[in-house]
């Protein structure tokens, strides 16, 4: 594994920072909107039928992806499942190229 240098820890930081920033964009957008959604079907049936709440749960999920991603929320493939498969890849390549 190679040392990481100070530059690519920076790169690697402002790329979480900005997948943050969008992150909380969108939240913010899916509040407005939905809080609209919301008054629409309220003003159009009284909550009679709540139609909006499909639209809250489909966005729901996508934000809820975009929200594992921005903050490295992986428990199946995190950090140290990277370094471990990029280690093993890397010793059955070498062991490979011995055997030719």
């Amino acid at each position: 594994m190679k040392p990481i240098k100070k530059d690519d820890a920076y790169y690697k930081a402002k790329d979480q920072v900005k997948e943050i920033k969008k992150f909380y964009t969108s939240l913010m957008s899916y509040v407005v909107f939905i809080s609209l959604l919301a008054g629409l079907n309220y003003y159009i049936n009284e909550f009679r039928s709540p139609w909006f709440l499909w639209a809250a749960f489909g966005w729901g999920i996508g934000l809820g992806f975009q929200a594992a991603k921005a903050f490295e929320w992986n428990p199946f493939f995190g950090k140290d499942w990277e370094d471990r498969k990029l280690k093993q890849l890397m010793d059955e390549d070498k062991d490979s190229n011995l055997t030719k």
